[in-house]
């Protein structure tokens, strides 16, 4: 693709790398069959082809954005399906995210959308805010239809995704932490960083339980770092560059802490979607002189938890007999390429693994997707579901929390997490969603705090 951007424009590291992008693309389309948006709406503005006309425009004559420019930006899942598709290697997310930043900075959005996103931005990131929200929703969640007829589809969409059951009270809050290590059982073989996340804590904290009790049972000492706990993921999407880059620096200060400290042999993640943002600190923090090259190392470091676990000689699995559908979050294999890890798992634990059809399609979660984008989100829960139960499973695998919730919503069959499911076949728990299940994970460790 021919650009025309002034040399003055290219002094500035994200616009050249946007150039550099944008000069990638050769117009082929053959992202387009591999978009969810386009697949649904079938409007040329809303595939990456066509979205990269509309930012090649934006950013090449310097312009604020325009309303037709959000609508179609925002209606970007950041699935990432484009870039696995593209035969040219177009960095699409990178892309993309330079635009949102754009946006955020030239276009003033109507009062309420602009109360909406700041809510999202303020509350999701802190879990002492997130828990309250989420016990307040209990309580208003029968409202949701009501609100979702008078065109509060938003909110609705909000109240729809909100547990019934009561939110977790986490360990930490934003900007009050503290180091917590867990205690191999035996002779130590490897010490990881576990990112505890922000939503993980108060929606799914069986998830990392898991993952500690799965890991010290193999002779993995783990440390979850003193940190902000957001990984900066949902900021990051939103184009809000300024906090991302905090939380980044943030955690790089955390984890650096312990890499220079007692060393680390990985950073572990367990929400896919996280994983992504920070396997990309790197590129985030390029033109930092004080963090490009520690970041660097941090994302270098960072691994989802199958691709660690699977360097591990695994405890040998009590056969299950479940048959298991293995939902491939898109941050994992689109983002992360990490296709065969979380499968193979699976498999040498004994369950029977099967393939989602057109598993290369988002469920619609996106992180905070299925709340600003309630309509089309909700479309390809319903979509995802009947895929699922087309291969009549026992049970749906995956290893994002925001896919579970999503496709929860759509379907009656059990979504766990792989952690919890590995965990359970080697001596752990019975996860709570499979029938018969605890209603919480304990422990089983004793954490040493410093």
């Amino acid at each position: 693709m021919q650009t025309s951007f002034t040399l003055a424009q290219l002094a500035d590291p994200n616009t050249a790398e946007s150039e550099r992008i944008l000069r990638a693309c050769v117009h082929c389309g053959f992202c387009t069959a591999t978009c969810p948006t386009y697949v649904l709406l079938g409007d040329e503005l809303d595939s990456p082809r066509g979205r990269i006309y509309l930012i090649k425009d934006m950013l090449e004559h310097d312009q604020p954005a325009t309303r037709e420019v959000v609508k179609h930006v925002d209606r970007c899942l950041s699935c990432l399906a484009c870039m696995t598709t593209c035969p040219s290697g177009v960095h699409y997310m990178h892309l993309v995210d330079h635009a949102r930043a754009h946006i955020e900075e030239t276009y003033r959005r109507p009062l309420l959308e602009r109360a909406f996103r700041a809510f999202i931005a303020t509350v999701l990131p802190n879990t002492t805010l997130l828990h309250w929200a989420l016990s307040t929703a209990r309580l208003a969640k029968p409202l949701g239809p009501l609100l979702a007829a008078l065109g509060l589809t938003r909110i609705a969409a909000m109240l729809r995704l909100a547990s019934t059951a009561p939110p977790a009270r986490a360990e930490s809050s934003m900007g009050v932490s503290r180091t917590r290590v867990f205690r191999p059982e035996g002779e130590r073989k490897g010490r990881v960083a576990l990112l505890d996340g922000c939503i993980n804590p108060v929606i799914g904290p069986s998830i990392d339980d898991a993952a500690i009790r799965l890991l010290t049972r193999h002779g993995i000492e783990v440390v979850v770092a003193a940190g902000p706990g957001c990984c900066g993921a949902l900021v990051h999407h939103l184009g809000r560059e300024k906090a991302a880059l905090h939380y980044a620096r943030s955690n790089v200060d955390a984890w650096m802490a312990e890499i220079e400290g007692e060393g680390l042999d990985a950073i572990l993640v367990t929400a896919s979607g996280c994983g992504t943002t920070v396997k990309d600190y790197g590129y985030m923090l390029r033109s930092d002189p004080a963090y490009a090259d520690r970041a660097a190392k941090v994302s270098a470091l960072t691994a989802d938890i199958s691709e660690y676990l699977a360097r591990l000689e695994l405890k040998s699995a009590t056969p299950t007999g479940l048959t298991v559908a293995y939902h491939c979050p898109c941050s994992l294999q689109h983002g992360q390429k990490v296709t065969r890890e979380p499968k193979a798992l699976l498999a040498a634990a004994g369950f029977l693994v099967k393939d989602v059809p057109e598993g290369h399609l988002c469920c619609g979660s996106a992180g905070s997707y299925n709340m600003l984008q309630p309509e089309i989100a909700r479309r390809l829960a319903v979509r995802k579901a009947a895929n699922i139960e087309r291969v009549a499973p026992d049970l749906v695998a995956t290893s994002n929390l925001g896919c579970m919730v999503q496709i929860g919503q759509a379907t009656a069959i059990p979504v766990v997490h792989l952690v919890e499911l590995l965990d359970w076949v080697t001596g752990g728990p019975k996860p709570a969603a499979v029938p018969g299940g605890r209603a919480r994970n304990p422990m089983h460790q004793v954490s040493k705090t410093r």
